[in-house]
């Protein structure tokens, strides 16, 4: 969820780099802010526990594609200062995932350990939802410097790869809980699908254009 940091040492920001950062946070704690305001007055619609786990859902989406996002608009738009983004869009990915989480074992399970148990052994997409969210827990954990020296480039990089799956768990498990109605999991399958395809063609190129011995 974040740019390895574990080759170089921590420079001070640059004034862009942290107008950049600081325009972003603002952006991703508006949706909450929104959330907050239509929670306190009442305008959650009919059945306000299913409108909070969507649009937190959809938010968690959200931020795990704009972080898979990063190094290809990096590589093919010469924009290198998007790399500073990456863990915070991870991190937020993270936090509207545990906002995702704590409103079903709270809101809708009411911290029954049985009655989830039972969901996640009984229906799939809590199931294929479950995996997603605790899978994303050791790239939130290991997003810091330290951790990332602590752990060493290789091991730090293998385990911030699990993105690329856990990003399409995240689609299906979207896809299985609205059923019928798939136009918006669909345009989430698309993008990653996109994105994922840009980053095999990219790791290919050189072994595709590597002339025969």
């Amino acid at each position: 969820m974040a740019a390895d940091p574990t080759t170089k040492k921590r420079k001070r920001e640059r004034p862009e780099v942290l107008f950049l950062k600081g325009t972003v946070l603002v952006n991703a704690l508006v949706p909450l802010t929104l959330l907050g305001w239509d929670i306190l007055h009442d305008r959650l619609g009919a059945n306000p526990i299913e409108f909070i786990t969507r649009t937190t859902g959809t938010l968690t989406l959200i931020f795990l594609l704009l972080t898979l996002a990063v190094t290809p608009a990096k590589r093919y738009f010469d924009a290198p200062m998007v790399a500073r983004l990456r863990r915070m869009l991870g991190l937020f990915a993270f936090f509207y995932g545990t906002l995702h989480f704590l409103t079903y074992v709270w809101l809708d399970k009411f911290f029954s350990l049985h009655g989830i148990v039972e969901d996640v052994l009984g229906r799939w997409f809590i199931t294929v939802g479950m995996i997603a969210y605790f899978s994303m827990i050791p790239l939130a954990v290991t997003s810091t410097d330290a951790w990332a020296r602590k752990l060493g480039g290789a091991k730090w990089r293998k385990i911030h790869k699990r993105i690329y799956w856990i990003v399409p768990l995240g689609v299906v498990h979207y896809w299985m809980l609205v059923k019928a109605d798939v136009a918006k999991p669909l345009v989430f399958a698309v993008l990653t699908a996109i994105l994922l395809a840009v980053r095999v063609a990219h790791y290919l190129k050189p072994k595709l254009t590597t002339p025969a011995e």
